[in-house]
């Protein structure tokens, strides 16, 4: 079997076919977590409150699990539970609200909490303007490119054979695919192929994917909190997001990267290959203004690192989890919609229980909704 991509969807999935008996080889163009893969950078959000929608939060609870199990295995933290702030300055708070009864079904704790509690719990955070503010107290997050690397690791010991190249997908005959063509003039042939290639599965299959999956510009930016001040460190400061006009999220400590905020907005489309990864002014004006209204104690902080990655989104905002329409063994696997990362280890499990013939297709994930949506649909948001 042959699995292109090693991010948070194809590196999980590699590993888990091989940790169940098949010969797998992991292909990527630039190696595990690298600067240009939407599994880059040094941090995720990991939560479970989606707006009550029971499939993510069952795969939530299955993620947070496996997380804890892998960090024993490897002796290495990288899942770290700060618990999230959910701020909301309207008072449509139904992602919470709605998210509450099924979380509580699945031991995970999401609960609604006075804004004089959550200012005398979090003094560094300014509660003026909000409305609702929810604490979901088994979230936090993840170290992304260290994961990444990790999890390839474990791929290579589990005995898949790892390469660095760029893949093209081969051609379909008879509803199947042979092999896949590497940059270095090689082929890989296999009974199987899982395609887990970020914001680059469009462009490897256009005929049947082309627009539905949207790579678009993500600025995020990471600010310096003031000299022996452990306010905004992990160990007293959450996650957060706030949900006003625009939906902003945070991570505090980013190994020492800074206080890092971003906003979750889809940015402009891009090739996520050539693009030029330099942060918008515009970007840096709309965190400041965050700063000034929520963290007032950093709203001189200077900007000490920045960086741009990439949603690959599709127009729904839910994955894609589904076989190739004219191959039965090609799996197409993406859609993370800069809400995948925190998932890979339950993606892993579920995409190879598909290759294996073990599982079925969640609607949600099918490619038939995406075959008959329009380029005029309208491209949504799963939030942080």
């Amino acid at each position: 079997m042959v699995v292109v991509g090693a991010g948070a969807f194809g590196g999980w999935t590699a590993l888990n076919l091989a940790q169940r008996g098949a010969t797998v080889t992991l292909i990527d163009a630039w190696g595990a977590g690298n600067a240009r893969a939407s599994s880059g950078g040094e941090t995720r959000v990991i939560r479970a409150a989606y707006n009550g929608q029971r499939v993510y939060i069952e795969m939530a609870r299955r993620a947070l699990d496996l997380w804890r199990e892998y960090e024993t295995a490897w002796q290495r933290t990288v899942l770290h539970r700060t618990g999230a702030l959910w701020m909301f300055e309207t008072g449509d708070d139904a992602f919470a609200r709605t998210s509450a009864d099924p979380m509580r079904e699945m031991r995970l704790m999401l609960e609604e909490v006075s804004l004089a509690d959550a200012a005398k719990r979090f003094p560094q955070i300014r509660t003026d303007g909000l409305q609702r503010v929810w604490w979901e107290s088994d979230a936090g997050y993840l170290l992304a490119r260290e994961a990444c690397e990790l999890v390839r690791a474990a791929c290579v010991r589990a005995g898949v054979e790892y390469l660095t190249g760029k893949a093209n997908a081969g051609p379909i005959s008879s509803e199947r695919m042979s092999y896949v063509s590497l940059s270095d003039g090689t082929r890989r042939d296999a009974d199987a192929f899982v395609f887990a290639c970020g914001p680059w599965l469009g462009a490897l299959f256009p005929d049947i994917l082309g627009w539905r999956i949207r790579a678009t510009k993500q600025d995020v930016l990471y600010f310096g909190t003031p000299a022996g001040d452990r306010q905004f460190d992990a160990e007293t400061m959450p996650v957060w997001v706030n949900l006003g006009q625009r939906i902003m999220y945070g991570i505090p400590g980013n190994e020492r990267r800074g206080f890092k905020i971003a906003d979750d907005s889809l940015g402009g489309d891009v090739d996520p290959t050539s693009f030029e990864r330099t942060v918008s002014p515009a970007s840096v004006m709309t965190a400041r203004a965050m700063l000034r209204r929520r963290f007032p104690l950093l709203a001189r902080a200077p900007l000490v690192h920045a960086e741009v990655c990439q949603y690959e989104s599709t127009p729904d905002g839910h994955y894609l989890m589904d076989w190739h329409p004219a191959a039965r063994n090609v799996l197409l696997l993406g859609g993370g919609s800069g809400h995948g990362f925190k998932m890979g280890p339950a993606i892993g499990e579920m995409a190879s229980s598909l290759v294996l013939s073990e599982g079925k297709v969640v609607p949600m994930f099918a490619y038939e909704r995406l075959r008959t949506m329009t380029p005029a649909r309208r491209y949504v948001r799963r939030r942080a």
